[in-house]
C-alpha cells in the first residue's frame, strides 16, 4: 500500500530544499545514475531514522567543501517502480530504506545501509558521507 502523499511530502520536501531532484520514473533513474560525474542517491523513507538521522545526516554534509554532482531521492513507500529501478543499481544490497549511494561514472561506489543509519547520530552519518566525498567527488580522484 503507498503512503498518503500529503503525509509523505513535507518528508519529500526536505530533501528536495537541500538540492536534490526527485527522481519519479524508472528512466529518471537510470538517467542519473548512470551519468557521469558522482551522484548522490537517498532513499528516502517515513521512517524515524530517515527522520532523525539520513535526511540531517544529509542537511550536515551539503556544508563540505566537496560534494557529489547531483543528489537525487526516491521515496520507498511512493514512486515503487523508480525504487525498484534504483535498488536495481545496488547489486548485492538486500532493499534498505533509509539508504544513501554514491554512484561515480554510473558505478556504485559507497552505501549506508538502514542499519549503518538507525540508531546513529546524524554526525556520524555526515562524517561517513564526507568520507566518502572527499574519496569519490574530489577533483583529484
Amino acid at each position: 500500500m503507498l503512503y498518503d502523499p500529503q503525509v509523505v511530502r513535507p518528508m519529500r520536501d526536505e530533501l528536495v530544499c537541500l538540492g536534490a531532484t526527485e527522481l519519479l520514473t524508472p528512466e529518471a533513474v537510470g538517467e542519473a545514475l548512470t551519468a557521469d560525474g558522482t551522484s548522490l542517491l537517498v532513499v528516502n523513507s517515513v521512517c524515524g531514522c530517515a527522520a532523525a538521522n539520513a535526511r540531517p545526516a544529509i542537511a550536515i554534509a551539503t556544508g563540505h567543501e566537496v560534494q557529489p554532482d547531483r543528489i537525487v531521492t526516491v521515496f520507498a513507500g511512493q514512486e515503487t517502480e523508480a525504487t525498484e529501478a534504483a535498488r536495481s543499481h545496488m547489486p548485492g544490497y538486500r532493499p534498505s530504506s533509509p539508504c544513501i549511494a554514491l554512484f561515480r561514472d554510473g558505478e556504485h561506489v559507497f552505501m549506508l545501509e538502514r542499519h549503518q543509519i538507525e540508531g546513529r547520530e546524524a554526525g556520524a552519518i555526515a562524517a561517513d558521507l564526507r568520507d566518502a566525498y572527499d574519496r569519490y567527488c574530489s577533483a583529484s580522484v
